[in-house]
């Protein structure tokens, strides 16, 4: 896809480019999302994450629709819920999400949970690999796993998942598991980059002093964080002078001794569900 002028982005495995900045609709209501679209598209976001469970792909369909902006410069990611997980209805799901987003293919199709209890994750995993053959999904990858389940993806599978989307932010780096999925070419991906809002981030030792030497506010710091780590944000928000000020982080850089001291902010804070919690 054409990454919009001064956007950072990443390579998938598959070789296609991704923007390294969405927008996350996750608990924007359907009635507000297709406006909530819009307005990332115009301020230049290219990037849009939702789920089925979300119950708001018709209204990102929408926006897309009335956006005019060509497919092909658009990325567009959603996700298998956990009640649709299995060899029987995994197809079917994504099918009906090609339909309310008003699309040919997604561009990345993703497990929204191992659920584990429901112990389908794998058979899940082998349509997906048969969707992304089809063309349906252009890349496939996975929400919320930990290294258990993506051992257990790729041992029974013949495609490497081209993403994981998890918790993390600041106070919960994830150092073990990107240590074990980054090599093998799984990108990873931040929900809740910003630690949504469970804890304040001001609370973070030395984080309020970064963001004073660079003149910036600490949600711009650790959203500037996330992209030298190398990894793909979806700060949510519905304001678009929100939007507009968290797309500004590229125009500055920290400095080593900055990420140096980030990095020791790190308290293994999970804010969101455990992975294997996640039994929906």
């Amino acid at each position: 896809m054409k990454i919009p002028t001064g956007q950072p982005a990443l390579t998938l495995n598959t070789g296609a480019q991704i923007p390294q900045m969405g927008i996350g609709v996750f608990k924007v209501e359907d009635a507000e999302c297709e406006r909530v679209v819009l307005d990332a598209l115009e301020v230049g976001y290219r990037h849009i994450d939702t789920a089925m469970i979300y119950l708001n792909e018709q209204a990102v369909g929408r926006a897309i629709a009335a956006s005019g902006i060509p497919r092909d410069e658009l990325f567009v990611t959603t996700k298998l819920w956990n009640s649709d997980q299995g060899s029987e209805t995994s197809a079917a799901a994504l099918d009906q999400s090609l339909e309310l987003l008003g699309v040919d293919y997604v561009d990345l199709y993703l497990i929204h949970w191992p659920a584990p209890l429901r112990d389908e994750y794998v058979a899940s995993w082998l349509v997906l690999e048969e969707l992304h053959h089809k063309g349906l999904a252009k890349a496939i990858g996975v929400s919320n796993f930990q290294q258990e389940h993506l051992e257990r993806v790729l041992e029974a599978g013949s495609i490497v998942p081209a993403i994981n989307q998890i918790e993390l932010h600041p106070g919960f780096q994830q150092r073990p598991l990107r240590a074990f999925q980054e090599p093998l070419g799984i990108l990873t991906e931040a929900w809740g980059p910003l630690g949504q809002g469970k804890y304040e981030l001001s609370e973070l030792p030395g984080l309020s002093d970064i963001a004073e030497a660079h003149g910036k506010s600490i949600q711009q710091i650790a959203l500037r964080w996330h992209l030298q780590e190398g990894v793909i944000i979806f700060p949510k928000t519905v304001r678009k002078e929100r939007m507009i000020e968290n797309l500004s982080v590229v125009d500055f850089e920290l400095n080593a001794d900055d990420i140096t001291a980030i990095a020791s902010m790190d308290a293994d804070r999970r804010v969101g569900t455990h992975p294997d919690d996640g039994n929906w």
